[in-house]
């Protein structure tokens, strides 16, 4: 039996937009067709492009593909049922089965629909169609329909690049003097610059200008009241505790896992945050992930990975470019490694990874430590269900616990759990939109082994 067909008593039901009004209802009903109107939009006004690159053949997949877009788009505002897939890629089956499982478990009564389904679900597929719509229709399969907006969020965040690198930079030259409370103290700044740096989600402003302006350090004890959990210590235990039996403190080789999330500034404060866990001897090595093909509009693709670094290495600001230059020599040495897997771009709730992408979970087993970056992944965490907020968030991961982990989270979805009795209904009366504007945002750590013990 596949995992998603399990049913645990006690497991509340997922979003969907089967709510008017809600915030699932929402984005499906209002940003899921606008981000599709500018996907259309975007290929259309590449035609030229695709006209000199590939001649009449480039225009004519132009066409095709804005027809089929068109069509998806039509289908979602009118609530028709989810099609299989038919583009025959590496995934396809597995999507396909998906929407069988779907249907399976709403019953015969309904078909599986954009507005009755989970919204997790229907999200994921809409950008799974995009690339449907782009695979069937070569020469332009592999055309990155959200680079722009990733570009251009890059180069808008470059002031703040800078002012950080400036920082790393006054930084490395002391890293050796560095008591282990300093480090400490540098470790909970960056790792709160690159939770903050999530704020800069292209997917949730529908690829409006979502870039980062100002000083990153000094916005954080601005920003620290609106940590609603915050556990980061529990994460810094986990990184300076031998977690594998056998070996002592000093001879433990560290294994951080970065789970990405968005390209553009949010990239760039993971990749200053990996730089400084390898510079400090705090892990020896650092393992991204990203995805296999353009997802959620800003979502991190190898492309994205590696034009990233270089755009660091090519900037004309000396901190900055030394980084960049940091940065490939990681990549080349080995301490740095980027990899995709098809799981990241599925509907899947992480708690199906075992069952269901086996050789993903091995792999995140093999860390000390994974850190899962945005709003996505903490959906994907905890199931994207209506869960109370203070259920706590080891019974949300239903069992997901591959190695230590830890969410860095800016909220933009109506699920959090792991509050204070009170603190929700508190948020909720002073802020009736507090779990979708990404204002507030989660440190929330899980020790599956530690957790079983207690």
């Amino acid at each position: 039996m596949m995992a998603a067909d399990r049913t645990v008593h006690g497991v509340p039901p997922s979003l969907s937009a089967k709510v008017v009004g809600s915030f699932a209802y929402l984005t499906v009903r209002d940003r899921m067709p606008t981000i599709l109107t500018r996907v259309i939009d975007t290929i259309h006004r590449n035609k030229n492009k695709f006209f000199e690159e590939y001649g009449e053949e480039g225009i004519q997949a132009e066409k095709q593909t804005i027809s089929l877009l068109s069509k998806m788009r039509n289908e979602l505002l009118t609530d028709k049922p989810l099609l299989e897939l038919t583009d025959s890629l590496q995934d396809t089956e597995s999507w396909n089965q998906y929407l069988q499982r779907q249907q399976k478990q709403q019953g015969d009564q309904d078909s599986v629909s954009w507005f009755k389904s989970p919204w997790l679900y229907v999200e994921c597929y809409m950008y799974r169609r995009v690339q449907e719509a782009l695979w069937l229709n070569p020469p332009i399969s592999d055309y990155d329909v959200f680079n722009e907006g990733k570009t251009q969020s890059f180069f808008e965040s470059q002031q703040a690049m800078m002012t950080l690198c400036t920082y790393v930079e006054g930084l490395n030259k002391n890293m050796e003097g560095l008591s282990k409370n300093q480090l400490l103290e540098h470790f909970n700044k960056l790792l709160q610059v690159s939770l903050w740096g999530n704020k800069c989600d292209l997917s949730i402003s529908a690829g409006q200008d979502n870039s980062q302006k100002t000083s990153p350090i000094d916005s954080l004890d601005s920003l620290q009241p609106f940590i609603l959990v915050n556990d980061s210590n529990r994460v810094w235990s986990a990184l300076i505790s031998p977690q594998r039996p056998g070996q002592s403190k000093e001879t433990a080789l560290v294994r951080v896992d970065i789970v990405l999330d968005n390209s553009g500034f949010e990239l760039f404060t993971d990749l200053v945050l990996a730089d400084f866990l390898v510079s400090s001897r705090l892990a020896h090595e650092i393992h991204f992930h990203g995805k296999s093909f353009p997802w959620f509009v800003s979502d991190v693709t190898a492309n994205d990975f590696q034009w990233t670094i270089r755009q660091t290495t090519a900037a004309n600001h000396k901190w900055m470019s030394k980084s960049g230059v940091q940065w490939m020599s990681h990549l080349k040495d080995g301490a740095w490694s980027y990899h995709d897997h098809p799981f990241w771009t599925q509907p899947h709730e992480f708690c199906d990874m075992e069952a269901d992408a086996p050789d993903l979970y091995a792999t995140l087993q093999g860390a000390d430590l994974v850190l899962f970056k945005g709003d996505l992944n903490y959906r994907k965490l905890t199931g994207d269900r209506e869960w109370d907020h203070t259920a706590s968030f080891h019974t949300a991961l239903r069992g997901f616990g591959p190695a230590p982990l830890c969410s860095l989270r800016t909220l933009k979805a109506n699920v959090q759990v792991g509050l204070q009795p009170g603190q929700g209904e508190r948020l909720g009366s002073q802020d009736p939109e507090w779990m979708t504007s990404g204002k507030y945002a989660v440190v929330q750590f899980d020790n599956a082994k530690s957790e079983q013990k207690d």
